[in-house]
């Protein structure tokens, strides 16, 4: 009993089993196929919403005309079949009534010219064996059952081997009648109407929407334009305004209300900043003066570092809170820029070099270029400070513009390079903080590469060391 027990136990959990893994391989199969319909599917608005009113349209439409018009497909070939098994029936009853060959003469002429039929009388015989049913039988199944009902003979028919004819033949005592119809005799086929139809009306429903969706997805193109050229920096279009369906309207004017609290917000905190800067550095000037009236020595000295190092700190602490200072994106000379501060990095006392990939035309796009410079001047001191050799490139990929920044010193760790972007963190490894330093360089870079739509990276460098890459879109 117990092992009787274990084995049924062993049977259910295996059955068990098999049920979970064909569950799992079905649920598996549905999601992939919802994942290969979810990506072929469009993505932009415009298309989704053209999609979403032409398919139910047009399939309803398909439906409701396909059985409209297979209902009158059937009567149609009903009543053309009932006529030309009629015909069939009449021309066998003259024939079994007047045998003979003038009888005969006359039957063949009848049939071609007053029935449409082509008549052959062959010699007594088999009928030949059926043939398939072709896949849509409503013409072979409409005409064998009227020519059930009006003969009482055997026959055959054949509604595939010839596509404009169908051959009938009838088995009688003394011949075979062989008859030979125009489909057309017998069969509605306006497959071409239906088609022509859906075709027609799918062309009037796609052009009236076309028309229609153009004008209401315009206002939302608008707004995304208008925000993604506001979160750039860049000027909002002059002609944007609040436009199309009132949902849109209420959105274009939340966004422009947004846009002036923002603007609001960033000119106070500027305003704010330039007189905390100033307040401060009038005090940082006295305290100068005051330490060159007390001459030279080793206390002097160090509070004259420690002052300098105060005020290399207040112009980090500055920089980052200012941000990029309500600077407006102009159009920029990306060479002329970097030459600039390659230029304006000597002091650094580091080798610097400069590859730029050859245009045709000169590199310009809209920058805010003191914060560009800025930021792209504090990937490069950060490099100095680690690395012995430096090279800048530039390049453009898609619609990105891209600077990197590569140096031969320690880099930092995988781990570490997002951690490195925090105000004020400090690594505990080769590349630490040197006294001077607030923490701030990397932050700034990457808060005015976000005003600019784009980010700073970090990576490892061809050279070993640290490679920084500043992305700005086109």
């Amino acid at each position: 009993m117990v092992a009787l027990d274990d084995k049924t136990g062993t049977t259910s959990g295996t059955a068990a089993s098999a049920r979970t893994r064909v569950n799992e391989f079905v649920g598996g199969l549905v999601g992939r196929i919802a994942a290969a319909i979810a990506g072929m599917a469009p993505t932009g608005l415009y298309a989704r919403a053209l999609l979403i009113i032409i398919t139910p349209i047009v399939l309803l439409e398909g439906v409701v005309a396909f059985s409209f018009m297979e209902r009158h497909w059937q009567a149609v070939t009903r009543r053309l079949s009932e006529a030309t098994a009629r015909d069939v029936a009449a021309l066998i009853d003259v024939y079994q009534s007047f045998p003979g060959k003038q009888s005969e003469a006359i039957l063949l002429e009848m049939s071609r010219e007053r029935l449409g039929l082509s008549l052959s009388i062959l010699p007594p015989g088999d009928l030949p064996v059926p043939q398939p049913k072709p896949f849509f039988a409503l013409l072979d199944r409409t005409l064998s059952r009227e020519l059930d009902k009006q003969l009482t003979q055997p026959f055959w028919i054949d509604t595939v081997g010839q596509s404009d004819h169908v051959e009938i033949r009838v088995k009688l005592d003394t011949a075979v009648l062989r008859f030979v119809a125009r489909r057309s005799q017998t069969y509605a086929s306006n497959s071409h109407i239906f088609l022509m139809w859906m075709v027609g009306t799918s062309i009037v429903l796609l052009t009236v929407a076309i028309l229609f969706l153009r004008n209401q997805i315009r206002p939302i193109l608008r707004l995304a334009e208008a925000a993604d050229a506001f979160g750039k920096g860049r000027p909002v279009p002059e002609d944007f305004r609040p436009r199309g369906a009132r949902e849109v309207r209420q959105a274009s004017v939340a966004f422009l209300e947004m846009r002036e609290r923002i603007t609001q917000h960033v000119d106070q905190r500027t305003t704010m900043l330039a007189g905390v800067s100033h307040d401060l550095r009038t005090v940082l000037t006295r305290l100068r003066l005051q330490l060159a009236f007390l001459g030279e020595g080793a206390e002097v000295q160090a509070m004259k570092g420690d002052l300098k190092e105060m005020q290399s700190m207040l112009e980090d602490y500055l920089a980052f809170a200012k941000g990029d200072g309500g600077e407006v994106a102009a159009q920029t000379h990306v060479r002329s820029l970097l030459e600039e501060i390659v230029a304006e990095s000597q002091h650094l006392a580091v080798p610097i070099e400069l590859k730029i990939r050859r245009r045709r035309r000169e590199l310009v796009l809209p920058l805010k270029r003191n914060a560009m410079k800025r930021a792209i001047g504090n990937l490069v001191s950060n490099a100095a400070r680690y690395g012995d050799r430096i090279v800048i490139r530039a390049a453009t990929e898609r619609e990105w513009l891209l600077i990197e920044v590569d140096d031969d010193g320690p880099g930092i760790p995988e781990g570490e390079r997002e951690n490195v972007f925090r105000p004020f963190y400090r690594l505990d490894n080769s590349r630490n903080q040197d006294e001077g330093n607030s923490g701030l360089g990397l932050a700034i870079a990457r808060d005015i590469a976000k005003s600019h739509g784009g980010d700073v990276v970090l990576g490892e460098s061809g050279m070993g060391g640290l490679r920084a890459i500043i992305r700005v879109p086109l």
